[in-house]
């Protein structure tokens, strides 16, 4: 029986999850490992300690092969956007977390050189002041490029680890900005324009590809040898892989932040799409048309401030019970990584004018309901640019758990919601993985 590992890392959490075809063809899958995850502040900057995670990573692996020893393949997913500079064998650091605002001073200095229109119509990548190339372009800027010979997504940088390959793969690429929606690769245009060096454009390998066989130094610490395969590393892109949809509808790959969209043939890059900040990423065998809304982390934060520990479930049933209604624009950058999302909360709503929460349930309630109608803006938006309508909405991921989000999800989109409660992301990694043909 063939068996994988999917080491699925979030923002908040990682998993390492085994997975196998049952007797009967359906996916079978246990959980083996799970592991806190987060930004690290470090002189006044938010970072990725990413030998802490390698640290996780390699311990998953350790307790996968005790419990399966014959898996055969093992791939890695994360966020997408950040990424590990490598002067040859030699990590630089620190190692930016996208949510860090070093990005602020270099945005419209790259507009300057490249308009943001044009990087629109060569990528289809919707703005976000976090995106890749504007990271590189302040690396550029502060001299952290120097000698650099590769920039390896965080996913890729982990598999290097284990493997000693380096490989860049297409889906995680497209979260850069840099790759060209057409030619599917990194547009050379892009890195010219803003001085950064060509070798960084390095050929973009598809899901599926292996790398190779974990270093000796690995096997003798987890106790097994597994061949390490590029799955769709970016996770969103994993997730996508995993709905199982007898029609093409959208989706809400729902977890710290809300991807909502829809497979397309081919990447829109019409003014339309620039306009609403719409997105095209790379999925498997077609194109993502997306966009990036707040998700989860208005809750996440909320409870860490109000009431660490209460169980989520708990948060939505009182929340359900408040009477509040007031609501905040959830994709405002005050809400990106203020010190309080209370008082984030509470300044966008007495600017508003709105009525103020008087309890913990009404800042939940506030949440969730502002995150639904966020949703019925961006299906407005991506019904009206794909000249399509929809009557099915799928979510998956962790927020597909929460009963009352998506009660008010329908309420507000006039969709028919089908919730996936299901380790989305780990199965399409999975997925690629079992399915992969042996070259």
């Amino acid at each position: 029986m063939k068996r994988a590992l999917a080491i699925d890392i979030g923002a908040s959490s990682g998993r390492h999850i085994v997975g196998w075809y049952g007797e009967h063809g359906a996916m079978e899958t246990r959980e083996v490992y799970r592991f806190p995850n987060g930004v690290k502040e470090q002189n006044g900057h938010l970072i990725w300690d990413t030998d802490a995670l390698f640290c996780e990573v390699v311990a998953g692996i350790r307790a996968a092969f005790a419990v399966f020893p014959d898996i055969e393949t093992i791939s890695i997913d994360t966020w997408g956007v950040d990424y590990v500079l490598l002067r040859g064998e030699e990590e630089v650091r620190p190692v930016y977390a996208y949510r860090d605002a070093r990005n602020d001073a270099y945005v419209e200095r790259v507009h300057e050189r490249i308009p943001f229109s044009s990087l629109y119509d060569k990528t289809g990548i919707q703005f976000q002041k976090f995106n890749t190339v504007y990271s590189l372009y302040a690396d550029l800027a502060e001299g952290r490029l120097a000698g650099v010979s590769d920039f390896l997504m965080i996913p890729e940088y982990l598999m290097y680890r284990l493997t000693g390959v380096k490989k860049k793969e297409y889906t995680n690429a497209t979260t850069t900005g840099m790759v060209n929606a057409k030619t599917h690769a990194f547009d050379p245009d892009i890195f010219r324009v803003l001085n950064l060096p060509l070798s960084l454009a390095a050929p973009l390998s598809a899901p599926g590809t292996p790398l190779g066989h974990l270093k000796p130094e690995i096997v003798r610490e987890v106790g097994g040898d597994a061949l390490v395969v590029l799955c769709p590393t970016h996770d969103t892109a994993a997730a996508v892989e995993a709905i199982d949809m007898p029609e093409n509808a959208p989706y809400i790959s729902s977890g710290t932040w809300s991807l909502l969209g829809v497979r397309t043939t081919g990447a829109l890059t019409d003014e339309k799409s620039r306009l609403a900040n719409y997105s095209n990423e790379g999925g498997v065998g077609y194109n993502r048309y997306q966009k990036n809304l707040t998700g989860m982390w208005l809750v996440q934060c909320l409870r860490a401030e109000l009431c660490p520990g209460k169980d989520y479930g708990e948060i939505a049933k009182e929340a359900e019970a408040s009477d509040y209604h007031g609501h905040i624009p959830v994709n405002d950058p005050l809400f990106l990584a203020p010190k309080s999302m209370k008082e984030a909360f509470l300044s966008s709503l007495c600017e508003a004018g709105e009525k103020l929460p008087e309890n913990e349930a009404d800042f939940f309630r506030c949440a969730y309901e502002s995150l639904a109608l966020g949703y019925r803006e961006a299906l407005d938006e991506l019904e009206e640019n794909t000249g399509k309508k929809y009557t099915k909405l799928y979510i998956v991921g962790g927020g597909a758990k929460n009963g009352f989000l998506n009660e008010l999800t329908e309420r507000a989109t006039e969709k028919e919601v089908i919730a996936l409660p299901i380790e989305a992301t780990a199965i399409g990694n999975l997925k690629t993985q079992l399915n992969r043909k042996e070259a």
